[in-house]
């Protein structure tokens, strides 16, 4: 029972005015063919990902965000070579405050280590993080104002991040906008959710070969997609299937090379020698399975209320 109430606290915190918050979410997917740029080849993507979120409650305004996140993708990167595969494991520490009635913030520092594995050494490890400020507008709409920053094997990265959460008021239609990170449109129809969402990415992975050079690959990736989504046990397991296009370019360079900072889609200073031929985008499928813990629906059995 205690560890409810603490949910129930912790919950408005960090969603502020969504009805939920999703705790585990796990999902595998593939690109169905990817080509080498001017090269008769071609390779495809296999990604594996796995995120988990442990609120620690403080007391009724402050939180620990704990957690961790793990990803594994496993591609080519040069044509007629074998698959290599691509890790990234990173901690989230942060807070989570409430101030107002209207104003909360959540602070995360995500360290992690991103390469191939093969040899983890200290020039593996990056940090970054992100910063939010959210003005609950109405019980159904929300903005977002903040900023991502991380350190990465080619230089600095730091992207704005604005966006809204709205629900209507018959709660069927949805919108999740943390752009340019991400965007989520959703209907739902009772067990059965259907929508669009959007997801930029863009990180690092150190590489290690043989009596070669240090080398890194640079992702930079935009992916579009529908799902269809099956609600379970109450909405609290969701299963989803998702078809799309990803633009999954994998470009690799030399340690040395560098850029003088990279804001959103943009490069300053950026002079490098890319090493192997660009890789074109494909369409993808993709499953996810997501734990969502329902505020509403614990509220009225399990979580004691504080009022």
């Amino acid at each position: 029972m205690k560890k409810y109430c603490y949910l129930f606290l912790i919950i408005p915190m960090m969603a502020h005015s969504q009805n939920y918050v999703d705790l585990l979410k796990i999902g595998y997917g593939q690109t169905f063919n990817n080509n080498f740029e001017d090269a008769n080849s071609s390779t495809y993507v296999k990604s594996f990902d796995v995120g988990l979120t442990l609120p620690i409650v403080l007391n009724k305004s402050h939180a620990l965000i704990t957690g961790a996140d793990f990803s594994r993708n496993n591609l080519q990167l040069f044509p007629e070579t074998n698959f290599k595969s691509l890790y990234s494991t990173n901690v989230k520490l942060g807070l989570a405050s409430t101030w107002t009635e209207k104003w909360s913030t959540t602070v995360v520092l995500l360290p992690k280590i991103a390469s191939d594995y093969h040899i983890i050494t200290s020039k593996d490890f990056y940090v970054g993080g992100f910063a939010l400020l959210k003005l609950k507008k109405k019980e159904n709409l929300i903005y977002r104002f903040g900023a991502y920053g991380s350190q990465e094997a080619f230089g600095f990265f730091t992207t704005p991040i604005i966006g809204w959460y709205y629900l209507s008021p018959n709660k069927k239609f949805e919108m999740d906008m943390s752009l340019p990170i991400s965007a989520d449109v959703n209907y739902t129809f009772g067990t059965t959710t259907l929508g669009l969402d959007y997801y930029g990415i863009g990180r690092s992975f150190r590489l290690h070969y043989e009596n070669s050079t240090s080398l890194y690959a640079d992702l930079s990736s935009l992916e579009f997609a529908a799902y269809a989504q099956f609600n379970t046990f109450e909405k609290s397991v969701l299963l989803r299937a998702k078809v799309g296009y990803s633009s999954n370019d994998y470009e690799v360079y030399r340690s040395d090379e560098k850029i003088d900072l990279g804001v959103s889609a943009f490069s300053f200073g950026d002079d490098r020698t890319q090493l192997n031929p660009s890789i074109s985008g494909g369409f993808f499928f993709r499953m996810e399975a997501i734990y969502r813990f329902q505020i509403e629906a614990k509220n009225d059995t399990e979580i004691p209320t504080s009022k």
